[in-house]
């Protein structure tokens, strides 16, 4: 079974503990790493990809990692297998402009941008494990 990066930036944790759990749903085939743990390069040579990072400032993705890697990444997502999530603590559609993002460098969403605000309650966490399953079924 090929394995599937989880891949996030968590500033409070909250964004760590939905990639925990979406890494639960994906199963054996997952692996957890924080988005300085891999490279764009590296990431884009797995077919399928979980992202995920949390809400910062004027509702974007954060600025010193994150959206460098993401911005790597882009152009390399094209046919890949996507799911994106986070925390947000306000607003929360930083999520919209993601995955039109993602859309647009020619990847498929398994599923809609995940978004829980705060710290992910038992629900939370039950959906972000849905996440993963939908990644590894599509």
């Amino acid at each position: 079974m090929e394995k599937i990066p989880v891949i996030y930036w968590s500033g409070t944790g909250n964004t760590k503990l939905m990639a925990e759990a979406v890494a639960e749903g994906i199963g054996t085939a997952a692996v957890l790493k924080s988005v300085g743990d891999m490279t764009a390069e590296q990431a884009a040579g797995y077919s399928a990809l979980a992202l995920g990072c949390s809400a910062m400032g004027a509702e974007v993705l954060e600025e010193y990692e994150f959206e460098p890697f993401f911005t790597a990444l882009e152009p390399l997502l094209q046919g890949k297998n996507v799911v994106i999530f986070g925390s947000y603590g306000w607003g929360g559609s930083y999520m919209n402009d993601w995955e039109q993002r993602v859309k647009a460098a020619g990847a498929e969403l398994a599923a809609p941008g995940l978004l829980v605000l705060g710290a992910p309650d038992e629900a939370a966490v039950a959906s972000c494990r849905e996440l993963g399953a939908a990644l590894t079924k599509a």
